[in-house]
């Protein structure tokens, strides 16, 4: 039996999603060639000595915990071992608070870039709490400009959801989209090679934090971090700013409460 295989059929049937998936494969991988045994013989006893050893080695608790949950979804769907995981408690995840910038920091970070796509990408990206992958999967369909909203199509967890489009770049946006005669159903935000990459993105800031001289590490989720806090910062409540982001638990939400100042 392939169950490197299986497994890849069975994900795609639940509709995980291609990074899940092959994270999970990289864990399965790691655990097969630790455990020199049939699949069929696989007993819990060896799933707790891998991450037994994964913990020996430093390994933080999150990729512990992506390990188990990978290890969990083969014992049960791939080779039909139910209820191996009752005893099996998750590591203990190191919780750190995210790298937000002030109010400031934001406005000088979009103004140091010039070039004007790549400047309407990162206030969308900021102004609507975005992650990059909902960024570069917006189509032009998927905006609504004369009510000030938008659609997130298959987002995380292969969800749809609102955001809002603010006031501010509503002209931007249309008079992008007129300029470049994009059509309905294309990509917003493309390069001349097609789909654009997260890279793309990320280099675009790392420059203009260095043009801004902003110490901080910035990357693109700094910027929906940054977008989350500054709503409570504005007096949202939490279950506002939880629709919003799309998380799934107001648990996630509350760090943001943590990082404002009382």
């Amino acid at each position: 039996m392939d169950i490197l295989e299986k497994f890849k059929k069975e994900a795609l049937r639940r509709r995980y999603s291609l990074r899940t998936i092959k994270t999970y494969l990289f864990c399965i991988k790691n655990f097969l060639c630790y455990c020199q045994k049939e699949p069929k013989k696989f007993t819990k006893n060896d799933i707790k000595d891998f991450l037994t050893l994964l913990s020996e080695k430093n390994k933080s608790g999150s990729t512990i915990n992506v390990n188990l949950q990978a290890l969990k979804f083969m014992m049960e769907y791939v080779l039909g071992k139910k209820k191996y995981f009752y005893n099996i408690r998750y590591s203990k995840v190191a919780r750190k608070l995210p790298t937000v910038l002030d109010k400031e920091e934001i406005v000088n970070l979009i103004n140091s870039i010039d070039n004007k796509k790549h400047k309407l990408m990162i206030k969308l990206i900021y102004s609507a709490g975005l992650r990059v992958s909902e960024l570069l999967n917006l189509k032009v369909e998927d905006l609504n400009l004369v009510n000030n909203f938008g659609y997130v199509r298959k987002g995380k967890g292969n969800k749809d959801r609102l955001f809002i489009i603010a006031d501010s770049l509503k002209e931007e946006l249309l008079n992008y989209v007129i300029n470049n005669r994009i059509d309905q159903e294309s990509f917003l935000f493309t390069s001349y090679m097609g789909r654009m990459s997260p890279r793309t993105i990320q280099e675009i800031l790392k420059k203009a934090a260095k043009k801004s001289k902003i110490k901080k590490r910035v990357h693109p989720h700094t910027l929906r971090h940054t977008f989350s806090t500054h709503l409570i910062e504005n007096g949202y409540s939490v279950s506002d700013v939880q629709s919003l982001l799309g998380h799934k638990s107001p648990e996630t939400t509350m760090i943001y409460v943590h990082m404002v100042s009382p």
